[in-house]
Parts: structure tokens; C-alpha cells; sequence
């Protein structure tokens, strides 16, 4: 007679549908979308649970066109890279999580973070029961511990740890892909900026988005138009550069280096808009940061050019080119679990195989009717 262990039992009974659940991802766009397939798995299993999520400033940017989130809380977090917080803001968000009431919380984490500061504010926020990954034993402040099997360097992509994690309490999905949404009026505006642009969508088009939040995974922007050049003046290609505000000096430099054929809508979309963009777009180009698995989540092809960080964010069910190269040995990071990467990580990238990933992946476009 098989006999489940009494924790097991214990986590079984307790985990079930109809929860208030608080689902923490606190840190970037491309991170929350790959949580989507954990989101549904939560949602297909308990369809009447109802899922907070607590994430950054840029994850609530994403988290309205995810349609298994019932509810947002936005906060950034300082031990996330970038923010500054007060201990009293922080103080005041366990308060704000405690009026809500939690049945339980689930942290999602990448193999290389620290869930405990996370686990740490949902005790204090009188959470009963807390799921996650940990390395170590966190003994009071994660209930349902599940070590982390992933220690020197991600041997799962994203998307089947946090499928993992979920599994964990029960919960399951037979559709792991990623989720999100968006709205024919965006479609409709960015058909229009397009055609306004002097886009010809019945010739061969794509969308570069060459900025990224961290220096250390920007492919150089010369690189990007050294590619561009001949894809343009051999293949015909016309290009549409993307980004935001913060990056027009940027997409401005790459244009004018493109001699002015580019159209360039950096700043001039929002997340929706985007989003309708690279659904519409035959291709993307892209480093690796959110865009990429925006465009994975709408089924576009893409071209990745991937710094040696974060093996685990590949794009993710959708056809792609993912092309390695280093990191400058003055941009990698001081964390020792991101400088650990699998090798051999090729192929690299170059002009040659940028082109000819392109090629390949544009094979059977055809235009939109």
C-alpha cells in the first residue's frame, strides 16, 4: 500500500478552489508573461479562485490584457534592481496586503532570486499559507516549501518551473501557452500609423525593438543596422523600429543610420498598440527583454539576439532564431548564479547568421488579404 507523506496530505487538503490567492511576480513584463501558463493552470483547476497579482510597476502594465488576473497590486520593490523604496512604503504595503485577507500566496521567482524577502512581507501580511522555491530552509516564513532544484543555473525554461511550482498544490493546464490579449481598436490605430507612415504591408516588413532594461543584454546598435542594410537593399525589407520614450535617441540613431527608410514609432504606442503591432508584424527582432515574449505570446516569429544571462527566457512556443553573444566582462553581473551559462551557446551572433535567421523564418509569409 503506497502511503503519501502527512505534509503532503496536509498541502492537498488545504490548497483548493475557491481561494483568495495572492500571486507574487515582482519583476519584469517578459517575467509576468511567462507566469501566464501557471496563471491558467491555477484558473483551469480552481475557477472560482481569485488571483491577486503583486508585481512591479511594469508587470501591471501587462497584467490588464492577462485575462486570468482578477486583480492588481503594483508596488517596486527594493530588492529588485533599479528601485528605491522607503522601509515605511514597504511597511505600508504589508498593511495594504493584510486588509485584503489572503488565503495563501504563491511566490514566483527565477531560479537566480531570493524569494525570502518576498516570503518575509507575506508573513508580515498575516498570509497563512506561502508556496515558492527556496534554496535553504525557510522554515516559518514558506509553508509549502519546494527546494529549488535549479542552484548553480537554470535547467528549465521559465515557463515549466512556474508550471512546476503550480503542479506542486495540484493544479494543471493542457494549453502552456502564453497569455495575453489585445483589442481590435489598437489593431485598427496601428494599421492606420502604419499606412500613414507609408508602410506597404503586401511587401515584406518587420519590427526592430533594439533597446533593453539592462545595458548588459543590448545588442550594439551599429551591429543591428550593419544586418538591417542588406536585408533592406537585397531583400526589400521595410522596417518599423519600436521603444519607448527613453529609447528615441536610440531608434533615432539606428533611422538615420538606415538613411531615413525606417519608420520609427519609438514612444508612440502604447502597451496595447504594441502589442497589435507585433501581432500584426510578420517578424521581430529583437534582444532579449519583454517585446520578445509579447511577440511569443501572439504566435510572431522571432529573432532574439541573446546576451549570456538568463538562459531560461527563450522565446517561448513560437518559431525563432536565438542568437548568442557575450557580455562585456565590465556589464556582468555580481550575482554568481548569472554568471553561470550553458555552453555551447550557439549559434552566435553576426551579421551572417542575423540574415540568414531572418530568411529563414520569413520563408512562408505571406501578406495579409
Amino acid at each position: 500500500m503506497n502511503h503519501v507523506p502527512q505534509r503532503t496530505t496536509q498541502r492537498m487538503n488545504f490548497w483548493k478552489d475557491g481561494l483568495r490567492l495572492l500571486c507574487v511576480r515582482l519583476d519584469n513584463l517578459g517575467d509576468v508573461l511567462m507566469t501566464t501558463p501557471a496563471f491558467r493552470a491555477l484558473k483551469t483547476t480552481w475557477p472560482a479562485a481569485h488571483l491577486t497579482l503583486l508585481t512591479s510597476s511594469a508587470g501591471a502594465a501587462i497584467a490588464k490584457f492577462i485575462p486570468e488576473i482578477d486583480q492588481v497590486i503594483s508596488f517596486d520593490v527594493p530588492w529588485v534592481a533599479g528601485q528605491q523604496q522607503q522601509p515605511d512604503q514597504v511597511i505600508d504595503l504589508g498593511n495594504r496586503l493584510r486588509s485584503h485577507q489572503f488565503d495563501a500566496a504563491i511566490v514566483f521567482t527565477v531560479q537566480s532570486q531570493n524569494p525570502l524577502p518576498a516570503a518575509m512581507l507575506c508573513y508580515l501580511a498575516g498570509i497563512p499559507r506561502v508556496l515558492g522555491y527556496c534554496r535553504e530552509n525557510p522554515y516559518q516564513l514558506m509553508t509549502d516549501w519546494v527546494p529549488d532544484p535549479e542552484i548553480l543555473v537554470a535547467t528549465r525554461h521559465e515557463v515549466i518551473r512556474q508550471l512546476e511550482l503550480v503542479r506542486e498544490i495540484g493544479c494543471h493546464t493542457t494549453n502552456r501557452s502564453l497569455s495575453l490579449t489585445r483589442s481590435i481598436a489598437d489593431q485598427q490605430r496601428v494599421r492606420q500609423q502604419l499606412t500613414t507612415a507609408g508602410l506597404d504591408l503586401q511587401r515584406p516588413w518587420l519590427v526592430l525593438h533594439p533597446g533593453v532594461s539592462e545595458e548588459k543584454r543590448r545588442y550594439p546598435a551599429e551591429q543591428f543596422v550593419q544586418a538591417l542594410l542588406p536585408l533592406m537593399q537585397d531583400s526589400g525589407y521595410q522596417v518599423v523600429l519600436t521603444g519607448s520614450k527613453s529609447e528615441q535617441s536610440l531608434t533615432s540613431q539606428i533611422q538615420h543610420q538606415l538613411t531615413g527608410r525606417a519608420v520609427d514609432l519609438a514612444g508612440q504606442l502604447s502597451l496595447g498598440e504594441l502589442a497589435a503591432l507585433l501581432a500584426e508584424a510578420p517578424l521581430l527582432i529583437a534582444n532579449n527583454t519583454g517585446p520578445v515574449h509579447m511577440a511569443a505570446a501572439l504566435g510572431t516569429p522571432v529573432v532574439v539576439l541573446y546576451a549570456k544571462t538568463n538562459p531560461q527566457h527563450t522565446p517561448w512556443q513560437v518559431p525563432s532564431r536565438v542568437l548568442y553573444f557575450d557580455v562585456p566582462m565590465a556589464l556582468r553581473s555580481k550575482n554568481k548564479l548569472l554568471q553561470q551559462f550553458p555552453e555551447p551557446a550557439e549559434p552566435t551572433a553576426s551579421l551572417e547568421t542575423i540574415v540568414r535567421a531572418v530568411h529563414d523564418l520569413m520563408a512562408q509569409w505571406q501578406p495579409i488579404a
